[in-house]
């Protein structure tokens, strides 16, 4: 998965929407450090396109024609592909199978549409640098599943370690818990999304987890966070 050296990040969207690739191509369009290659309206098209261009990233809605996001996923990114692809699904739909098979199968982060632009161009530089971002939504969804295996957990025997974290972070890390973007963040603590986004950074590097689900599961197991209600 290198990157050329130099210029912007290539980028084929894959979706059976036209006025959802014009969405995307004129907000990444709008970056300076991104560029659209290409245009695919369904599954079989954006794998043939994706094995032509070699684009840096692929951005990838669930269902569609031909084959679905999820087996494009696969095609392009999934075990055993010889020189696999970044692919980012960016969709409509949020089922927990949808976003445990996609992440399985390679996928380097899982948005949903309704996240917004600011998500969309955060989720492609996070997967460019090797990070994963998955939406809010999401990780308030997989932190109410992983809630009961936590609660019925024994205790440890020994006292827990102290926190790594600063009272300031601990505060992120509940937010975060709570399903928040990083503007949400900021207006709560009265300070800008780009240092919340520079402190949940800070928070993934001292808790060494991938992402947000990361973040999430560590302040339900240290009781940062109460059980998530169901919507």
């Amino acid at each position: 998965m290198t990157t050329p050296p130099g210029g912007p990040t290539r980028i084929l969207i894959a979706d059976d929407q036209e006025d959802v690739r014009s969405g995307f191509r004129l907000i990444l369009g709008s970056q300076p450090d991104m560029t659209v290659v290409g245009e695919a309206a369904d599954g079989l098209a954006a794998v043939d396109l994706a094995r032509t261009l070699r684009p840096d990233l692929v951005l990838a809605d669930i269902r569609m024609p031909g084959v679905d996001g999820l087996e494009v996923t696969r095609r392009l990114a999934g075990p055993g592909v010889p020189d696999p692809m970044r692919v980012l699904v960016v969709t409509t739909f949020d089922h927990d199978d949808y976003v445990v098979t996609a992440l399985r199968d390679g996928a380097c982060g899982f948005l949903l549409k309704r996240s917004g632009p600011g998500l969309l161009i955060e989720g492609v530089r996070a997967a460019m640098a090797g990070d994963m971002l998955i939406s809010p939504q999401i990780t308030v969804r997989l932190l109410r599943n992983l809630a009961p295996a936590a609660v019925s957990a024994p205790a440890p025997v020994a006292s827990a370690p102290p926190s790594p974290l600063t009272a300031r972070e601990k505060e992120i890390a509940r937010l975060v818990a709570e399903g928040l973007t990083n503007a949400e963040i900021g207006e709560r603590l009265f300070i800008t999304a780009g240092t919340a986004k520079t402190h949940i950074a800070n928070v993934q590097a001292k808790l060494r987890v991938r992402n947000r689900v990361g973040i999430a599961a560590w302040s339900w197991e240290n009781g940062l966070a109460g059980p998530v209600p169901r919507q």
